[in-house]
C-alpha cells in the first residue's frame, strides 16, 4: 500500500497539490495501514505459532503395580485413582450389621488374572463364596459374592470428555486390565462380631479362582493431575467478550501433552497450544488456578520393578500412517482394515486372517470382544438392525515381544484394535473372534 502511494504521488506535476496529498497521506492514511499491518501479522503470528498436534503427544500408555512397589516419584507413571496408594480399613460396626441385619458391604478389591469375558460370566453369575472375618476374639464365617469395580472404567470416560473439551482427536485408550477388578460384597455370614472387637484379617476363597486372585493391585497411567495458576492476569479475547488464560508450560515441560478439564459447562470456549504456554479462552474474567491434566512422555526407566506389562495405543511411526491423518475420507476396502489394525503397536501378537459382514444373530450373550469406547455416542445411527463385522485373528507367534505378553491379555488386545475399528465403520457392529 505504501508503494501505490509513493507511486501516485511521484505522477503528480503539480507541487503544492502533491504536498497536500503527500501531508494527508502521512498523517491519517499511512497510520490506518501500519496498524493493519501490524494487526496483520500479530494474527499471522496467533495462527501459525500455535502448534499442530503431532498424534503422540496425548498417547495414553497403562500399567499396573502392587501397592508395596508403588513409586510416588515414577518418571511417567501415576495411580488412576489417587486414593489407591492408601490402605482402606474395614469398619467393625457395618460388618456387624451386615451379618445381623442383611444387605451389602464392600470389603476390599481384587484383579483376576483371567480372561475379561471369564471374569464377566463369574460376575454375572452371581455364585456365593466363602471367607472368614478374623478378630482378636475369634473367628466368623462370612459369605460374599463379586461385583464389577468400573471405577476405572469411569475414569476413561472422565478423560474422554475432557478430550472433547479440549478438542483434542480420541484414540480408543488400551487398558487390558480395567474390566477385571472386582469388589468383594460381604452378604452375610454366622455369629456376630461385639462393637470391642479389633479386625485383624479378612480371608475370602474363590475356590478354583484363588490362583488367579490378586489384592492391592494398583492401576496406573500416564496422566499427572496438576493445580496450574495464570502466568500473569487475563487479557480480552479477540472477540472482546471472552479472555485469554495463559498457563506457562516451562517449568512443567513443554513435550507432554496437557488437557485443560472444565469445572463446568460452558467454562472453556476453546484452547491454544503454542510451544511453551497454553492459552484457555473463557468467559471466566478472574486469574484463578486451573485443573490440568498433563499426559506426561514415556522415558526409560532403569530402576523399578515392572510386574504388569507396559500396553499402550500408540500407534507405529511411519509414511503410510502419517500420510493416513491427513486424509478426511476413510477408504472402505479390506486393505484399509488391515492398515487400521496394523498401525498399533499393540498388534504385535495379532494378525488379521479375514473380514467378514454377517447379519445379525443376537444369540451370542458374552462376544470374544467387548467395546471399550461404550461412552462414544452416535446419534444418527441405532444398534438395531446393523449387520456386523467380523474380524477373524490368529496369534502372530513370530512377533517380537509376543512371548512377554501374558495369556489372559490377549483377547483385552483383540478388544482394543477392534473397538478402534469400531470408530471408523460406525455402520456396523465390529466384533473379533479367532480363527
Amino acid at each position: 500500500m505504501k508503494e501505490l502511494v509513493q507511486d501516485r504521488l511521484g505522477r503528480m506535476e503539480d507541487l503544492q497539490q502533491r504536498q497536500i496529498l503527500k501531508n494527508l497521506m502521512t498523517g491519517v492514511f499511512l497510520n490506518l495501514v501500519e496498524y493493519q499491518e501490524e494487526m496483520t501479522r500479530k494474527l499471522e503470528q496467533r495462527v501459525f505459532h500455535e502448534m499442530e498436534d503431532d498424534g503422540q503427544r496425548y498417547d495414553i500408555f497403562v500399567s499396573m503395580c502392587s501397592r508395596e512397589d508403588f513409586d510416588p516419584i515414577h518418571e511417567f507413571l501415576y495411580p488412576m485413582l489417587p486414593s489407591d496408594h492408601t490402605d482402606s480399613t474395614v469398619d467393625m460396626s457395618s460388618v456387624a450389621s451386615v451379618i445381623r441385619e442383611g444387605g451389602e458391604l464392600k470389603l476390599f478389591g481384587l484383579f483376576l488374572e483371567v480372561e475379561t469375558s471369564e471374569a464377566q460370566r463369574l460376575i454375572q453369575s452371581g455364585r456365593v463364596f466363602h471367607g472368614q472375618v478374623v478378630t482378636d476374639a475369634g473367628s466368623y464365617p462370612i459369605d460374599i459374592r463379586l461385583r464389577q469395580d468400573k471405577r476405572y472404567i469411569h475414569e476413561i470416560e472422565k478423560l474422554y470428555q475432557v478430550f472433547l473439551d479440549n478438542g483434542i482427536p480420541w484414540k480408543t485408550v488400551n487398558h487390558p486390565y480395567a474390566h477385571k477388578f472386582v469388589d468383594v460384597l460381604l452378604t452375610g455370614g454366622e455369629g456376630e462380631p461385639g462393637p470391642h472387637e479389633e479386625i485383624r484379617e479378612v480371608t475370602v476363597s474363590l475356590d478354583e479362582f484363588d490362583a488367579y486372585s490378586r489384592q492391592g493391585i494398583i492401576p496406573l497411567w500416564n496422566v499427572e493431575r496438576l493445580s496450574m495458576k495464570n502466568s500473569g492476569f487475563p487479557v480480552p479475547a479477540i472477540d472482546r467478550v471472552n479472555y485469554e488464560h495463559v498457563l506457562s508450560l516451562r517449568k512443567t515441560g513443554v513435550e507432554h501433552g496437557y488437557l485443560v478439564r472444565a469445572g463446568g459447562e460452558g467454562e472453556v470456549r476453546y484452547i491454544k497450544r503454542s510451544e511453551h504456554e497454553l492459552t484457555v479462552v473463557t468467559p471466566r474474567e478472574r486469574a484463578g488456578m486451573w485443573e490440568v491434566l498433563k499426559v506426561t512422555k514415556p522415558v526409560e526407566t532403569r530402576l523399578g520393578r515392572q510386574l504388569y506389562k507396559l500396553v499402550s495405543n500408540r500407534r507405529r511411526d511411519s509414511f503410510t500412517e502419517r500420510y493416513a491423518r491427513k486424509q478426511a475420507m476413510v477408504v472402505r476396502a479390506r486393505a484399509e482394515i488391515a492398515r487400521i489394525v496394523h498401525s498399533f503397536e499393540a498388534a504385535e501378537v495379532l494378525e488379521l486372517e479375514g473380514v467378514e459382514i454377517v447379519e445379525s444373530d443376537g444369540r451370542q450373550a458374552l462376544p470374544l470382544t467387548y467395546p471399550l469406547n461404550p461412552f462414544v455416542s452416535d446419534n444418527v445411527r441405532t444398534e438395531r438392525g446393523k449387520l456386523v463385522m467380523r474380524l477373524g485373528f490368529k496369534p502372530s507367534g513370530g512377533a517380537r515381544g509376543a512371548e512377554s505378553i501374558p495369556p489372559f491379555m490377549i483377547g483385552d488386545l483383540m478388544s482394543f484394535v477392534v473397538s478402534e475399528v469400531q470408530m471408523y465403520f460406525p455402520e456396523y457392529r465390529c466384533e473379533g473372534v479367532w480363527v
